[in-house]
């Protein structure tokens, strides 16, 4: 079977029944299959309790809630974050009575065990935003399982926080970036959002658009483009942070990667961030070149 982030299959009608009858959960509580239904409640000894399809109930006992909950290497608020939202699962009995016994670390070691132990780096996977710090965004890569991509391999284009590309929730694409001694996976996001030609050929000197200021300084104004892409515009009054502008492109130069633009007008940024536009959503890659083949700076990524 395929491991997802939690949530992706909760709607799926196989997911829904195996719920019609007891012979279809007692198959899948031989057979380990990996289910979801809503927490909605986290009560207070930390067990999670679960609604489910055709008016069951489960419960999840904190001991069952995460990997490294109960030898104190992963913290309660790992469960607790999860009330009000779809939970991964394998049955463990209770069939035939008004609750089912669950277990969601044992849904996570299936997942590590036969997936995610399974990446190496330069993988192409899916993931959701779960939740943001300063320096990066921390995602779902199966079951629940977190990693994190730093804030400076989420886009070329620099970001002073995560939230100014992702929003929570989001269902997104990564790329292994490396995997640590203890089997943590740290991910990349850039490399899937194209190279400097990829991005720059979708505009034209010339033409007016829209973009996303990142940074103001006393040489110039930073405006993204794309996520992948920025110029450099003059500096100009009351401009702001995180504003949206229209800027006139003056001039696109492949082999300085350089877009000289002019703002022609400025006004708040209150909206969510835009969709991400990939290039790259699955398979594998061994290198990556952002930079044109004639340009003397060099930036790229190898996954070894």
């Amino acid at each position: 079977m395929a491991y997802y982030p939690e949530g992706i299959i909760y709607n799926s009608p196989e997911n829904i029944n195996f719920f019609k009858n007891i012979d279809s959960l007692k198959w899948a509580q031989k057979n380990e299959r990996i289910l979801e239904a809503v927490a909605v409640c986290c009560d207070e000894q930390h067990n999670l309790i679960l609604s489910l399809p055709n008016n069951m109930k489960g419960i999840i006992p904190r001991d069952e809630g995460a990997i490294g909950i109960k030898e104190g290497t992963t913290r309660d608020i790992a469960m607790i974050s999860r009330v009000s939202k779809p939970v991964c699962f394998v049955i463990q009995g209770g069939i035939g009575t008004d609750c089912l016994i669950l277990s969601r670390k044992r849904a996570q070691e299936i997942c590590r065990e036969n997936y995610i132990s399974k990446l190496i780096p330069g993988d192409i996977i899916n993931a959701v935003v779960t939740h943001f710090e300063n320096y990066g965004s921390f995602v779902d890569i199966g079951c629940g399982i977190a990693s994190l991509i730093p804030i400076d391999s989420i886009s070329i284009s620099r970001i002073s926080h995560p939230r100014d590309r992702f929003t929570n929730g989001q269902k997104i694409f990564a790329v292994v970036k490396s995997i640590e001694d203890d089997g943590k996976i740290c991910l990349s996001h850039k490399e899937l959002l194209g190279n400097w030609l990829e991005n720059a050929e979708k505009f034209n000197a010339g033409e007016t658009v829209c973009g996303i200021v990142r940074s103001i300084t006393n040489y110039g104004i930073f405006v993204e483009l794309k996520p992948n892409l920025a110029g450099l515009a003059e500096n100009k009054n009351d401009v702001e942070l995180g504003d949206r502008v229209s800027v006139f492109i003056k001039s696109l130069i492949p082999e300085k990667m350089k877009v000289k633009l002019a703002i022609v007008d400025s006004f708040s940024n209150q909206s969510k961030p835009d969709p991400v536009e990939y290039f790259i959503t699955n398979g594998h890659i061994s290198h990556w070149k952002y930079s044109p083949e004639f340009c003397e700076k060099l930036i790229e990524s190898n996954f070894n």
